[in-house]
């Protein structure tokens, strides 16, 4: 599988996002106009926020086109049905719940076996949770250190309203799916729907 190692902020940057979106709690100190070019072609704008998307999600173009074909086929926005199948994959589901610094933490403590959904052991990153599930932490990894660390340093982080949070017992609810008004960056759905459709 590949894998991503470019540097996040200075990928953030050159994608006009916060850092803080990534999970990652540094802002750079370089002026975020200085190498931005005078126009932009409409092409250039549609694959700036595919690549956002891309990036934010921790996803290759193979994976992300085939989540593009699903939300076509699926009732409503192509867009909209894009954004919510990204945020309801498990990984993001962990990070939002605030038990993984970033999304690719989140990915690696899914794939290492360290989630129920349902009662269930589930290591697949992008298992698509659904309205009623209920993602928790193992009985062994409540116990582990590095969750005490997680969780002490995601105190302050605020939990999506679509999530039931329970932080006693480190578990969560999904109540209903999410909308693009529950996100925490800004997107044009709208450019990767025309982008695809060319």
């Amino acid at each position: 599988m590949a894998v991503s190692r470019e540097p996040i902020l200075k990928r953030c940057k050159a994608l006009g996002i916060s850092p803080m979106v990534m999970g990652v709690a540094k802002e750079t100190k370089r002026d975020p106009n200085a190498n931005k070019r005078k126009k932009v072609s409409e092409y250039g704008l549609q694959l700036r926020e595919k690549q956002k998307l891309k990036f934010i999600y921790g996803m290759l173009e193979k994976q992300f086109h085939h989540y593009f074909e699903l939300a076509e086929k699926m009732e409503g926005q192509a867009g909209s049905n894009l954004l919510t199948m990204l945020e309801t994959r498990l990984d993001n589901v962990v990070f939002r719940m605030g038990l993984a610094m970033t999304r690719r933490e989140a990915r690696q403590l899914v794939v290492h076996g360290h989630f129920d959904v349902n009662g269930s052991r589930v290591d697949i990153p992008s298992y698509r949770i659904k309205v009623g599930d209920v993602i928790s932490l193992r009985e062994n990894s409540k116990k582990s250190v590095k969750f005490k660390e997680i969780v002490e340093a995601t105190n302050g982080r605020l939990v999506p309203t679509w999530l039931d949070m329970n932080k006693d017992a480190q578990t969560a609810k999904v109540t209903r799916l999410p909308a693009k008004e529950d996100l925490d960056y800004e997107i044009e759905e709208h450019l990767i729907v025309e982008l695809y459709s060319k």
